[in-house]
């Protein structure tokens, strides 16, 4: 981020209050998806991780096929998938609340 801002002091063009104002809800957009999406996925980390180590431990099946490494990409993948998918929606959601259809003022 650091050689953008030194690009954009270094350029002969003046951004207009419109575009800070633009970038400056983008930025807070993504930072809203970001802390959404890891709520989402350390919910999902413990909402699979319990049943599937109960599982592992009472069921026999899951016992004899189901070792730690199984058990990690179940856990895993569910928190992927939650962390994305919040993540996706909340920063779409945020775009659609800011988007402005209007002509930039000048």
């Amino acid at each position: 981020m650091g050689n953008l801002s030194k690009r954009r002091e270094d350029s002969i063009l003046i951004p207009s209050a419109y575009e800070d104002a633009k970038i400056r809800r983008s930025k807070e957009c993504t930072r809203e998806g970001v802390r959404a999406g890891a709520k989402a996925a350390a919910v999902a980390a413990v909402v699979t991780a319990v049943p599937t180590v109960l599982a592992c431990r009472t069921i026999p099946w899951a016992k004899a096929n189901l070792n730690y490494t199984a058990q990690a990409l179940i856990i895993s993948a569910a928190s992927i998938a939650a962390y994305f998918i919040t993540a996706d929606k909340t920063i779409l959601e945020c775009a659609r609340r800011n988007a402005h259809y209007d002509t930039p003022p000048l």
